[in-house]
């Protein structure tokens, strides 16, 4: 086969997948995984409907989601779909219940999933009341067995270990794109000293508090914060797609000044009567210089100048 063959038979082939997409009464979208964003490549007119008739074709993966239903269920949306799994999740909908349906679909044999199919299934079409009652109990259950597993106790973002995987699978798909990633590390400034003023259990809220403003903050639900540690104690670090040095810089000053909003009372900061983070910014391009991504977490834990 030749390579204008190749061609004309991918074209061939999304033309007919775009036919059958088309052709079904199911909300469909089909998004790319292996490009930054996870841009959204297919739709259907049942789901440009339901998604008040907005062209989405292009539109990050995460984005179009959380315009939905939410940051928080796109936050769950993003991480199957960053770790590959098939899940099912029970959604609610302008009044109306769905059976979100995401499925990995694998491109071509040797080159691993590339893509992501959604589905929106009525409940109303076959499923009883009481089963979709138990089969969103068992849902919220493996959810929070998933989150036991990968969330911070403290600060409720993720932990160390999940960060680390997430942050290796979106700096492969960097690599892959030569594209960037930013960091953010934050620091509570002078936290030993109220570590030693309040104690432990108004310590470990004061981090959860910083943690939640930080939370608020994430401008995409694709943007992921963890607690890691480093050689000069705990950092709350945020990772974002962004390669744009001073948009970053101006979103941590933006949680910077969120967290001094908070108004926590810190006696013994030499920075302020509240407590308030310093924090370092990294902009990486990805698969340059054979960088990878631990020697990135890396440089953005170092201490400050």
């Amino acid at each position: 086969m030749t390579s204008n063959d190749g061609q004309a038979m991918k074209k061939l082939t999304r033309d007919i997948l775009q036919q059958l997409i088309d052709g079904s009464a199911e909300p469909v979208f089909v998004a790319r995984i292996d490009h930054p964003d996870w841009p959204v490549v297919l739709s259907n007119p049942a789901f440009v409907s339901i998604s008040g008739n907005q062209d989405v074709v292009g539109k990050p993966l995460a984005d179009v989601v959380e315009g939905l239903v939410g940051r928080d269920l796109a936050l769950e949306i993003s991480e199957t779909v960053r770790g590959g799994h098939e899940s099912s999740i029970a959604v609610e909908l302008k009044s109306r219940e769905y059976l979100l349906v995401l499925r990995p679909l694998n491109a071509e044999r040797g080159e691993g999933v590339q893509y992501y199919a959604a589905y929106w299934r009525g409940a109303a079409g076959g499923t009883h009341a009481a089963d979709a009652e138990v089969q969103q109990a068992l849902l919220k259950a493996k959810r929070r067995i998933r989150d036991l597993s990968r969330d911070d106790p403290v600060t409720g973002l993720l932990n160390e270990r999940s960060f680390r995987e997430v942050l290796a699978h979106d700096w492969a798909v960097a690599s892959r794109e030569h594209t960037s990633l930013a960091l953010v590390a934050f620091r509570l400034d002078d936290f030993p000293a109220y570590l030693e003023v309040f104690g432990r259990h108004a310590a470990d809220s004061c981090q959860r508090r910083v943690a939640q403003a930080i939370r608020r903050c994430l401008r995409r639900a694709s943007d992921v914060a963890a607690r890691v540690d480093s050689a000069r104690g705990d950092c709350l670090v945020v990772l974002s797609h962004s390669s744009d040095e001073n948009a970053v810089n101006e979103f941590a000053a933006k949680i910077s000044a969120a967290v001094r909003e908070l108004g926590l009372h810190h006696p013994r900061s030499r920075e302020s009567r509240f407590v308030t983070v310093s924090y370092r910014t990294s902009v990486q391009s990805a698969g340059k210089d054979d960088k990878t991504d631990v020697a990135f977490l890396k440089d953005v834990l170092k201490p400050g100048d």
